[in-house]
């Protein structure tokens, strides 16, 4: 009986257990070096997006930066040739969409989005390459109204 008792209490101890919301907590905490701190994927021209991600630094954005920015460089094939992804002001995202590189065959598509780790995926094409926002632009705290006039012009192909 004693040994039956001690093989029942290894088995319960040998079992793994569920994740609590305090192990959550831990693992994602919930502090930030400052009000409304965020993260994005960061990386320099890596080759393709998984390397990106991948050795993505997990650090804070620096303050004066509210949204992620993603340039993908890709041959006309679509085969990733550069990817850059960081932290940045307004002012970076006000021409988002995709270019042709005629003459080197390459095409750059740019995103950018607002939200921790928001920019995951690759912008590929037109409707990727777009800026999004979680809440509407005209009620960005600080956003002079050239700053909205310039967004305009951009959106409405002036």
């Amino acid at each position: 009986v004693l040994l039956l008792g001690l093989v029942a209490g290894w088995l319960r101890a040998a079992q793994p257990r569920d994740f609590t919301v305090k192990d959550i907590v831990y693992l994602h905490p919930s502090t930030t070096p400052f009000p409304h701190g965020f993260k994005c994927f960061t990386c320099e021209r890596a080759a393709d997006n998984y390397e990106c991600n991948r050795w993505a630094p997990d650090v804070y954005c620096p303050r004066g930066t509210r949204y992620c920015f993603s340039q993908h460089m890709m041959r006309v094939t679509g085969e990733s040739v550069s990817v850059t992804k960081r932290c940045v002001p307004l002012e970076d995202c006000l021409s988002t969409g995709c270019t042709y590189v005629k003459h080197e065959e390459y095409k750059i598509c740019t995103s950018c989005c607002e939200g921790t780790i928001c920019n995951l995926p690759l912008p590929r094409n037109a409707s990727d390459a777009v800026f999004t926002t979680l809440s509407p632009l005209s009620s960005t705290p600080g956003l002079s109204g050239r700053a909205v006039l310039m967004a305009a012009c951009l959106l409405l192909g002036f």
